[in-house]
């Protein structure tokens, strides 16, 4: 009878068995393929990453305080007609498409004018609206500030400034009443007919950062004998007032009222206006 003995398997052919058994299954390769994103499509825009919850917050904030700012240029010729008479000088405040109380020109109009008053002529408002619709502008830009002067050194609304920003500029959906007194000091007060409505004294700034490009008194003062006016104060002139001002509603079929900005859904660059942005934190 042979006996058959079981014996260990050497170290050798262990190892040579190991060798041999399959290795742990790679991914596929279609797997691997299907798991690359896609290219973008350059024809669709491109989505923001949105903040987790946690890091959202919804709030409610207030720009930055309205400014009434002029360049360095529209401010010089403001102040050249201010001082080339003895009398009022009233215009209009040329802005910013992009900062609607960034004035960049001054800009007047044939008037009538004494040291109490300004009374501006029909014609000639109706000619200067036409020309900056010519030039693209908005009403926005050219006839919602109101820029006037004082002789004295007081730039205090009269009772009849008051009622003349009231009765010319009441239907516009905003405005500005600005006043520079001859002694320096000046006024201005922002009115908005949107929603409640409401009016508000602003600051008033000369904007440094804006180019100056040079005072010009030889054509400011062509335009300011073209346009300004004086008349004797007497009788007769002192029921000429203010209210001889052109209303904006009479120029309606040549410019919309309502063209302008709108409180409460400006950009971030713009002046005025309550905002409802995400904050992240």
């Amino acid at each position: 009878m042979t006996t058959t003995q079981l014996l260990p398997p050497s170290p050798a052919v262990t190892a040579d068995k190991k060798q041999a058994s399959p290795p742990s299954v790679p991914p596929k390769p279609a797997a691997m393929a299907a798991a690359k994103p896609s290219p973008p499509n350059p024809t669709s825009p491109a989505e923001p990453a949105a903040a987790p919850a946690a890091d959202r917050r919804r709030e409610f904030r207030i720009p930055r305080a309205p400014v009434l700012r002029f360049s360095p240029t529209a401010w010089a010729k403001l102040q050249c007609f201010c001082h080339a008479g003895d009398t009022e000088i009233g215009g209009f405040g040329i802005t910013s498409a992009e900062d609607l109380l960034l004035v960049e020109d001054f800009q007047s109009v044939h008037q009538s004018v004494t040291s109490v008053s300004v009374a501006f002529d029909d014609a000639a408002v109706a000619d200067f609206f036409e020309e900056q619709v010519d030039q693209g502008r908005k009403p926005g830009q050219f006839a919602r500030i109101w820029l006037h002067t004082h002789p004295g050194s007081s730039p205090a609304p009269s009772s009849t400034d008051e009622e003349t920003f009231d009765r010319v500029f009441g239907s516009c959906d905003w405005a500005v009443m600005f006043i520079l007194a001859k002694g320096g000091k000046t006024y201005a007060r922002l009115r908005f007919n949107v929603g409640p409505g409401g009016h508000s004294v602003i600051p008033v700034e000369v904007d440094y950062h804006v180019e100056f490009a040079g005072s010009d008194h030889g054509d400011w003062q062509l335009e300011y004998d073209l346009n300004i006016h004086p008349l004797e104060l007497s009788e007769s002139t002192l029921g000429m007032t203010k209210d001889h001002m052109v209303e904006p509603s009479r120029l309606a079929s040549h410019w919309p009222l309502g063209d302008g900005f709108d409180l409460g859904f400006f950009e971030d660059d713009r002046p005025l206006g309550l905002h409802e942005r995400d904050v992240h934190s």
